[in-house]
């Protein structure tokens, strides 16, 4: 199935100027007209609420704020202009412990460099089509961590008495 992202705003977050250029370029080559722009995540912070992006691109190692920052952010903080938006952290780090760093940040959805068009339509694809419940607990909000409901699982629901967003 092809999905219309014509209406789709995405905010790309690096700080280099080529993978700005080739982020929006495989954008447009899927339909999304409208992509903004930022080169940190400081520059982010202020552009989110005037945005209004849909989706966050956002690369992890950045000066002087990096993308982990952002998530942390955009997740926690009270003033924070959309708590529930999706993130999708592309980054030249995709060792374990970073993705398992991004996913207990808040990030959304991983992907690591060099990206392909396929596979940024996949996770475009997986936010619309799979939408992840948003989780609060003592120390994390955001997207549900688990992927998918193990049904061999014969241990404790430690999720019963947690409060569940759906967005």
């Amino acid at each position: 199935m092809a999905y219309d992202f014509s209406n789709l705003r995405v905010l790309v977050v690096d700080d280099n100027r080529f993978m700005r250029q080739t982020v929006e370029a495989i954008l447009n080559a899927i339909g999304v007209t409208a992509v903004s722009f930022a080169e940190d995540a400081r520059e982010a912070y202020g552009m989110v609420g005037d945005v209004h992006p849909d989706v966050i691109i956002s690369d992890w190692d950045m000066e002087p704020e990096d993308g982990i920052s952002l998530v942390k952010w955009l997740r926690s903080r009270k003033d924070s202009p959309d708590k529930y938006i999706p993130v999708i952290m592309l980054t030249g780090y995709s060792e374990r412990n970073r993705v398992f760093e991004a996913r207990d940040s808040g990030v959304t959805e991983f992907l690591a460099k060099p990206v392909s068009t396929k596979a940024i339509y996949s996770r475009l694809v997986s936010i619309v089509d799979f939408p992840r419940p948003f989780i609060r607990t003592q120390d994390y909000f955001g997207p549900d961590r688990r992927r998918r409901d193990d049904e061999r699982y014969q241990g404790p629901e430690r999720r019963e008495d947690k409060e569940m967003v759906y967005i």
